[in-house]
């Protein structure tokens, strides 16, 4: 038998095994996130114990690694090998080890979904902590919120690097240096190129980030009474400062009375990618016992695809909105007659960078006029401080990864050192954000991304300066000659991107995609000049 056809059959059987077991353990997932109960955790850790045990056999691991890729003939097979030995290696653990890490990580994801903070004695929702902190001018109410948010680091930090360390073990039995550095080679990234990347967008916009930086210290001083020095943690906008203060444009006003989802349903109809079927199967309202946060989740890669989040009237919660349905649509619009190891798309920074380019439509002064009815002066008048927020956001938010990705690769290599200090260190060192005097807690860990994401970070940066490349591409490729706003309206980006973005899934490596999406592969110029503000 050729190596495509014992391929092809090996793949049938094993999507025969996986598939719907991959559908009930989405399902159960979906529960445990809109309504936390024992039952719901208890399915969602057997049922993707169930798909570990299957990725970590032995026997079928050897056959593929026996399977040469060159020796391929179909593409298509070729590129599901290489996804399928990756599943199979990070799975080459015992039942035992796979259960004991599925469990606890199903645990510390139901904490953080249940927990609230305490503000003046009641348990309030993370809704109400953003509120306080977008709106109150009572510094010790600020400080009282912003510390509440940090609670749940205290509840779940232990159990957070319990979970660390056996991820490292099972990455030292694998052969890696630990699961960080395994993680991102099973993500098909180079460490070295990532962080060399990383680190010139950091140096590169120091300059930049210093001017914004004094003027923003300025300004929370004089709003609250204290000097530049004294500036802190709960003098910012929000819990990690991951997003910038409201600007000139002030777009909050503009979403007081706006339907969030018919806004949404709206923008994507006219660009020909309609979400009204997607919008009908959503959960988009908080509650108690639900998850605080936002996802999209592709349940059964043949269009189920649901959204949660957790609606507010304000310009963060419809970024957010059109962020999430930006990974429904690639989800939504990917070949589904692909076979269903590729029905996916091409890497985790890419269906980001689409999430991505749609959030930040929000600041659009043409997307706002059309789809939120503001008066066509005043859109006007707002352009360009509105254009100005887009660039603040990308500052304040690649700074924020920074953080984030340094923080999680040091605690992988070393989770035994002060994660507390260094934590202070980073948020220094790239956020200008001083420590509160004498504390000393674990403040990472109320970043529920470093549990139950792990490794992920990193590709929200990748996935601005995708966003940023694709954007360069439809307008000087796609809406040429087209009014400036076509890109908020005209069904040529929609098909653009079923066409060259989501219908091609997996089937490519993500640097190939993007090469044969835009004509280039990952050029970080094109970031560099939005983060600039520099003219298209």
């Amino acid at each position: 038998m050729s190596p495509d056809h014992s391929l092809q059959a090996f793949i049938e059987n094993h999507v025969a095994l996986v598939e719907p077991i991959s559908r009930q353990a989405a399902l159960a997932s979906w529960q445990l996130q809109t309504e936390s109960s024992e039952t719901a955790k208890e399915q969602v850790t057997e049922l993707y114990t169930r798909l570990a045990v299957i990725y970590s056999n032995k026997e079928e691991f050897e056959l593929l690694k026996n399977i040469s890729t060159q020796s391929l003939e179909s593409p298509e097979l070729a590129r599901q090998h290489s996804l399928l030995v990756n599943s199979y290696l990070e799975n080459q653990l015992t039942p035992e080890q796979l259960e004991a890490m599925i469990t606890l990580m199903v645990e510390i994801e139901d904490i953080y979904n249940v927990f609230r903070g305490s503000v003046k004695g009641e348990k309030v929702s993370d809704n109400v902590i953003e509120q306080i902190l977008a709106e109150s001018d009572e510094e010790a109410l600020r400080r009282e919120a912003w510390e509440a948010s940090k609670e749940v680091g205290i509840a779940v930090s232990a159990k957070v690097l319990k979970l660390v360390r056996m991820r490292n073990e099972a990455a030292h039995a694998l052969g890696f240096e630990n699961y960080y550095s395994m993680s991102l080679e099973l993500q098909e990234l180079s460490e070295e190129r990532l962080f060399t990347l990383l680190d010139q967008l950091g140096t590169e916009s120091t300059t930049l980030w210093n001017a914004y930086r004094d003027e923003l210290d300025a300004s929370l001083a004089k709003r609250f009474h204290i000097t530049p020095n004294q500036v802190r943690s709960w003098h910012h906008h929000n819990r990690f400062f991951q997003s910038p203060e409201p600007g000139e444009a002030n777009l909050d006003r503009f979403f007081e009375t706006a339907d969030l989802e018919k806004t949404a349903a709206a923008f994507f109809r006219n660009i020909d990618l309609p979400i009204e079927d997607l919008l009908e199967i959503a959960d988009l309202y908080e509650r108690p016992g639900k998850c605080q946060h936002a996802f999209c989740m592709d349940v059964d890669r043949k269009g189920d695809v649901r959204v949660l989040c957790n609606l507010q009237p304000n310009e963060r919660w419809m970024s957010t909105l059109m962020h999430e349905y930006g990974h429904a649509v690639y989800d939504k619009f990917t070949d589904h007659s692909l076979p269903y190891l590729l029905r996916t798309p091409a890497h985790i920074m890419t269906t980001e960078a689409i999430a991505l380019l749609m959030g930040r439509l929000t600041k659009d002064a043409n997307w706002l006029h059309i789809y939120v009815g503001v008066d066509r002066t005043e859109s006007d008048r707002i352009a360009q401080a509105a254009q100005s927020e887009v660039r603040n956001h990308l500052l304040v938010f690649m700074r924020w990864c920074l953080v984030m990705a340094h923080f999680e690769r040091a605690m992988y290599h070393d989770p035994e050192q002060d994660l507390n200090t260094l934590w202070w260190d980073l948020v220094e060192k790239y956020q200008r954000i001083q420590r509160p005097e004498g504390r000393n807690f674990p403040d990472w860990a109320s970043k529920i991304h470093l549990a139950t994401s792990p490794v992920y970070y990193h590709n929200y940066q990748l996935g601005e300066m995708i966003a940023s490349q694709l954007l360069h591409a439809l307008r000087t490729q796609i809406l040429v000659g087209e009014t400036e706003s076509a890109l908020v309206t005209s069904p040529k980006v929609g098909e653009w991107l079923r066409d060259k973005v989501f219908y091609p899934g997996a089937l490519r490596p993500w640097e190939e995609w993007l090469e044969h999406a835009t004509g280039e592969k990952l050029n970080p110029q094109y970031f560099v000049a939005d983060l600039q503000g520099d003219p298209k």
